[in-house]
């Protein structure tokens, strides 16, 4: 069965899916600055790399033409093309590809002077095409060349429509911001009028956010227990926040059938003070390093039964307080579980959580799915296998993407087409421990990281991991040990103030009109006008600011 490409309307957003029978169309933005990217003109600009044969053929069905490499000796061999591309440029990439037989992982590779930098993965499968979305950067301007990786040398690899995209910083930046107006505000139109219905011309309107509806947060250590100042600091800026080990299987019961969640308890108990909502982190770690020790001299059988007392102990006693669960840490990556009690366990254990606590999300969790192109083990196509792994095995219900975003250097591109592939799924995406490594440009990473995933549509939340703790933090501090901020807790301050639109203020029109593009939430507003004399709590309105629809506009009419 042959079957067609389709190309991305929207420069920024791309759905990964599998397309039967369409009409062909050219590669996503003309392929860029890829020669003959659709192979019309046979393999002109092509070249073969290493040992292989290449070769162009037509689909019978729909007479798009592709190209197809066999009889190849590496993962790296079969055709390349060579460009020269700038630093300071993002490149956003992608191709259709389709094997002869079976299911393979393949990526978009490039060869540069410091090495192969891969630019997106996809499973491109025998007789439908597969759409591979990817993005990077450079950190010197310089000659490379494209390839397609396959370890599998025995099948043949098919190819068509490959685009790579350059983007300059400033119209990277504008589509940032665009995607942010619409995804993260809408138009507010007030009218002000007074007790006869007439408009009320240059009234003073001003507004004071009382909440925001995006989930932004942060992790803490069990050392806010008992300091003042750590205390004061966090929940001055957070409604949101997760535990960094105090819930964790280890943590709740160093010894067999001894349970101690008395420090979870107290976090807790002070949180919920301040209306602070929780993610549960984590019931079950499917890193064998960060399972209880004592879990490791089990037998499958006597391992089943304390991993379904563990489960039954921490939800219940947690129930209907948290809003999420990790319900198997890392389980992309590692397999403790499954090894131990079969391919199911994962899909066990979301079904146990789900039925406990309605409620609470249960989430996947994961590291080096949005930071980097390096890891095939958890990269986007891998993620989603993951889900469909769990599907298979039998849970059917509510499922979180949650992608832990402990990032070195951050390639933007990468980040928005790893989330773009994602979010096709329609499932929840929240960035769950969010770091940068403390090097050079710390601070500036993290404000290009929390903007970029901001502006993503499939984003819900996001969560930074930066508890505080005497000896120095995980990988990213906020604050000194006085609670004064580091230059990243400046950051994070500057981004919360602009997200809260506090002190914002203007003046009605000729027909009492005020209108302004404001982050969803609750506004508190008030009306002042000099010819109208009015009871303040009358003039206090409280304005729900959430997305409409396409228009993403509310009218309210305020009576002074």
């Amino acid at each position: 069965m042959e079957t067609v490409k389709m190309e991305n309307f929207l420069s920024w957003l791309v759905i990964y899916f599998l397309v039967y029978y369409s009409d062909p169309l050219r590669a996503q933005y003309s392929g860029g600055i890829v020669v003959n990217p659709d192979f019309n003109e046979g393999l002109k600009g092509w070249r073969k790399s290493g040992f292989a044969n290449m070769a162009t053929r037509m689909s019978n069905i729909t007479n798009n033409t592709y190209i197809v490499a066999t009889s190849r000796k590496g993962a790296l061999h079969g055709f390349t093309q060579k460009y020269f591309l700038q630093k300071d440029t993002h490149y956003i990439t992608s191709a259709w590809v389709q094997v002869s037989q079976g299911d393979i992982h393949v990526a978009l590779a490039f060869g540069t002077a410091f090495g192969i930098q891969r630019s997106g993965w996809a499973i491109a499968r025998s007789g439908c095409w597969s759409m591979l979305k990817g993005g990077f950067m450079l950190n010197t301007s310089g000659p490379v060349e494209l390839y397609l990786e396959a370890n599998n040398t025995a099948i043949e690899l098919w190819v068509d429509s490959i685009s790579v995209k350059p983007f300059s910083l400033k119209e990277w930046k504008s589509h940032q911001d665009l995607s942010t107006e619409k995804v993260r505000k809408a138009k507010v139109k007030i009218q002000a009028v007074d007790s006869q219905g007439q408009p009320l011309p240059n009234a003073t309107v001003s507004l004071a956010q009382q909440k925001n509806n995006f989930p932004f947060g942060n992790a803490i250590s069990q050392h806010i227990l008992n300091n003042k100042a750590y205390q004061d600091w966090f929940t001055s800026r957070f409604k949101y926040t997760v535990f960094e080990n105090e819930m964790k299987w280890y943590a709740n019961e160093k010894i067999p059938g001894q349970l101690n969640y008395n420090v979870a308890d107290a976090m807790l108990s002070l949180v919920q003070k301040y209306n602070i909502k929780v993610r549960g982190h984590n019931v079950f770690w499917d890193n064998p390093q960060n399972m209880p020790s004592w879990a490791h001299y089990l037998s499958p059988a006597q391992l089943s039964a304390a991993a379904s007392r563990r489960i039954n102990s921490v939800m219940n006693r947690y129930l209907g307080q948290l809003i999420h669960w990790d319900v198997v840490n890392e389980n992309v990556h590692f397999s403790f579980l499954e090894q131990m009690l079969g391919k199911n366990a994962s899909a066990v254990y979301y079904k146990m959580a789900n039925e406990i606590d309605t409620k609470a999300i249960p989430f996947l969790n994961d590291f080096n799915t949005i930071e980097h192109g390096f890891d095939g083990t958890s990269n986007p196509s891998k993620y989603l296998e993951k889900i469909k792994e769990l599907r298979s095995h039998g849970y059917n219900g509510p499922l979180g993407i949650g992608l832990q975003g402990h990032f070195f250097t951050p390639n933007l591109p990468y980040i928005r087409s790893s989330l773009d592939i994602l979010a096709s799924t329609g499932l929840p995406i929240w960035i769950t421990e969010l770091d940068v490594a403390n090097t050079t440009n710390q601070e500036v990473y993290l404000e290009e990281i929390i903007r970029e995933v901001h502006a993503h549509p499939g984003v819900k939340g996001i969560m930074m991991w930066a508890p505080w703790s005497p000896k120095g933090c995980y990988r990213m501090c906020l604050t000194d040990n006085n609670f004064k901020n580091l230059p990243t807790g400046d950051v994070v301050d500057k981004i919360i103030k602009e997200w809260n639109h506090h002190d914002f203020s203007g003046s009605t029109d000729e027909n009492g009109f005020f209108e302004a593009s404001l982050f969803h939430g609750e506004y508190e507003v008030e009306i002042s006008h000099a010819q109208v004399t009015y009871n303040t709590s009358v003039a206090q309105n409280l304005v729900m600011v959430a997305p409409t629809g396409e228009s993403s506009q509310s009218h309210y009419t305020i009576f002074v």
